[in-house]
């Protein structure tokens, strides 16, 4: 018996965003919904769950994570910084905690150097893993995209795009 092995996609709705700090509003604007950082000097993380795909034990079996694209934008001044970090979580066995790692991602040409980032525009900002690895049971991946907010940008979030490779 064969395999199904294809690249697939999933959205990740702003809904599923936490936010560590700031005041963020859910927002809606001519038909188009988001969630909204008020302008303010001072730093704010958002996390994005990305453990919306089929995981399995086995050996190059299940998903692994291709790329990640984050649909945001930075509205009326520009931001003081801006960076985004993937990252692997593994649920501990009984007794032993979570561990997190990094995982080493490149930035799409548009958004590689810090100024790209932070500019006021609409942004479609995509990290792609050095190496892609499928994912065992027991793991799963998020997002953190870190902001150094200035006095006048502010923070639109409309959603992600995980796009990975499915092997069931």
């Amino acid at each position: 018996m064969g395999y199904l092995h294809d690249l697939v996609s999933t959205f990740i709705p702003f809904t599923s965003f936490a936010h560590s700090a700031g005041t963020w509003t859910q927002t809606v604007a001519s038909n188009v919904w988001f969630t909204r950082r008020t302008a303010a000097d001072a730093a704010a993380t958002t996390y994005v769950p990305l453990a919306f795909a089929p995981q399995r034990d086995g050996a190059l079996k299940g998903s692994k994570l291709e790329s990640v694209e984050f649909h945001f934008r930075v509205g009326t001044g520009a931001l003081d910084a801006m960076e985004a970090h993937l990252y692997k979580a593994t649920l501990g066995a009984d007794g032993s905690l979570l561990t997190v790692a990094e995982v080493t991602t490149t930035y799409d040409t548009g958004h590689d150097s810090a100024a790209e980032r932070i500019d006021v525009d609409e942004h479609t900002m995509t990290l792609t893993p050095s190496t892609a690895t499928y994912l065992d049971d027991n793991e799963y991946l998020f997002l953190e995209v870190v902001y150094d907010g200035s006095a006048t940008g502010v923070i639109d979030e409309f959603g992600a795009v995980a796009n990975w490779t499915w092997r069931l």
